[in-house]
């Protein structure tokens, strides 16, 4: 039994649940989200309206276990984005590395011989509070909000894939609360051969 799937995801004001067959809407201020659930995972609402409650019909089978909890997580993170949303600080270290948002894309420019460019998604928005890097010790700093957290948290990797820190000066693109374990440099002998 699921200790997550257990828990009831308790529903703010202002945020609408549908049940409709499998689909599970669910709607706020921020916006609107659907999932189709697992078959033997039930979805209901409790008397009172204000919880969402799931539940496992097949509790010995093992991909229903899986997806008991899965289906929970899943519809708190959709609770919370459409009432709440997510963000995600992002850094880039490097000198000349900047950042710049233009026709819906992301442009990163990167030490590359062309700058790159990642697609925002319609359910992202990116605030630029520092365009670019200031020598290696001032980082440019962007945020990533929305109410999606699967396409934010997609979106950010795919913009950090693009250059990932590299070990030795932590030069890259990282989340602001990415610790980035360093390299220590060639060491060179000292005296003549």
């Amino acid at each position: 039994m699921s200790r997550i799937g257990k828990k009831p995801v308790i529903i703010p004001s202002g945020v609408k649940i549908e049940l409709a067959g499998q689909t599970v809407k669910v709607s706020g201020p921020k916006g609107s989200l659907e999932i189709k659930r697992y078959p033997a995972i039930n979805v209901k609402l409790d008397d009172s309206g204000k919880k969402i409650i799931v539940e496992n019909s097949k509790p010995d089978g093992r991909s229903e276990r899986a997806m008991y909890g899965t289906t929970r997580a899943l519809l708190n993170n959709m609770v919370k984005g459409v009432s709440k949303g997510f963000e995600r600080k992002m850094e880039i270290y490097g000198t000349g590395y900047n950042v710049k948002e233009q026709n819906g894309k992301l442009v990163l420019t990167l030490g590359f011989a062309h700058p790159a460019e990642v697609k925002i998604p319609k359910t992202v928005k990116v605030l630029i509070e520092i365009p670019a890097t200031k020598g290696n010790d001032t980082p440019a700093k962007f945020t990533i909000t929305g109410y999606d957290k699967q396409e934010l948290g997609q979106f950010a990797a795919e913009v950090r894939k693009v250059k990932p820190p590299e070990p030795y000066q932590g030069k890259g693109i990282r989340y602001a609360d990415e610790h980035v374990r360093r390299k220590a440099g060639k060491a060179f002998a000292s005296g003549a051969a």
